[in-house]
């Protein structure tokens, strides 16, 4: 035994275990990300709300298309960046139409509060602004990982195509050799 190991090997994850961890670590990045863009929605909001004339949904429209652009960098280029690259428009034709479904939810949540219950001070405005961001963050977590940035396959599906493929082809250059003996025979 060298210097350092033991006799008791740890058994390897289970493809359950390696899922969830995996998850995990997507949701983290996903977090980190949105983190960054509820902070520019918040920002822009806040700023666009008190130094304009826009009415509260107005401004609220403006600031999340804002943080739309910031999330898509981040989820492009940090949370989703191995995902499958290939199809650039489509990914992005996506990634806005779910954006623009969580705008809807985001700011109809505001325009409920503002225009429904005339709920408009400043502080009302950002609880009902941040409680609409998360109802739309759980529709666009599921949406971008789901439809937008797409899972390429892992090691293990590749590895069982490949073993798949290897088996198909024996399998094709025996048959040749069977009926070969048979004509013979």
């Amino acid at each position: 035994m060298g210097r350092g190991s033991s006799a008791l090997h740890a058994a390897p994850p289970s493809a359950v275990r390696q899922r969830v961890d995996r998850l995990v670590r997507e949701a983290a990045k996903f977090g980190a990300v949105g983190g960054a863009g509820l902070l520019v929605n918040l920002l822009v909001f806040n700023l666009v709300r008190h130094t304009t004339e826009l009415p509260v949904v107005r401004a609220s429209v403006v600031a999340t298309v804002v943080a739309i652009v910031s999330n898509y960098i981040g989820f492009r280029y940090f949370t989703y960046r191995e995902r499958d690259k290939s199809g650039r428009t489509r990914e992005l034709t996506l990634f806005l139409l779910f954006s623009a479904v969580g705008l809807v939810i985001e700011n109809g949540v505001l325009y409920a509060a503002t225009y429904g219950f005339g709920w408009d001070s400043p502080l009302q405005s950002n609880i009902f602004k941040f409680l609409g961001i998360g109802i739309a963050t759980l529709f666009r977590f599921w949406s971008y990982r789901s439809w937008v940035f797409k899972t390429l396959p892992g090691p293990e599906v590749v590895a069982g195509a490949e073993s798949f493929l290897a088996q198909a082809e024996a399998v094709q250059t025996r048959r040749p050799k069977q009926r070969a003996r048979q004509r013979v025979g």
